[in-house]
């Protein structure tokens, strides 16, 4: 022992210190040190559980982006899909109402070309009975005489038939 005191060590001292080290690592090691390495064990396995559903809700993200990039090329479709049905149908109502117009246009031509000629006619009448009027009383002058009216009419006929041979010919 003579050794260690002369290198200047006390050994029951240094036993004591080597006791109390022990005791005071035993103890922390109770107290201290597995509840430590419990909080950092709960710790870690929280960490692993937020990891998880941290990559769980990208994914779900992920599928949500895909779920709505494929809605919206639906949308673009069935957008462009009712744009062309529109434009057909606008394309059918414009070609519908040229045909309605062209009908109305060619219904007015109708009735003005038959009222032109029901105005025609009854203008040629009129002139036939201006022309017989004149003719009688022109007729009544160089005969001399008065003419009653089934012989004006027959005269009136007679006029007109040498009237239209002679153009026919």
């Amino acid at each position: 022992m003579e050794a260690a005191e002369a290198l200047g060590i006390n050994l029951p001292g240094l036993v004591a210190q080597i006791v109390n080290f022990s005791l005071l690592l035993g103890l922390l090691s109770v107290v201290l040190y597995k509840p430590v390495l419990k909080m950092l064990e709960q710790r870690a396995t929280r960490i692993r559980e937020s990891l998880a559903k941290a990559e769980e809700v990208r994914l779900e993200a992920e599928r949500a982006e895909q779920e709505f990039q494929a809605r919206l090329q639906e949308g673009r479709q069935e957008g462009h899909a009712i744009i062309t049905q529109a434009s057909k149908t606008g394309e059918r109502m414009i070609e519908e109402a040229r045909d309605k117009a062209r009908q109305e246009a060619e219904g007015i031509l109708t009735r003005a070309r038959s009222e032109i000629e029901m105005k025609r006619d009854r203008a040629l009448t009129q002139l036939r009975q201006a022309f017989a009027d004149l003719t009688v009383l022109a007729a009544g002058k160089v005969i001399g005489q008065t003419l009653d009216k089934q012989s004006h009419a027959r005269l009136i006929d007679e006029v007109l038939e040498d009237g239209r041979s002679l153009r026919s010919n």
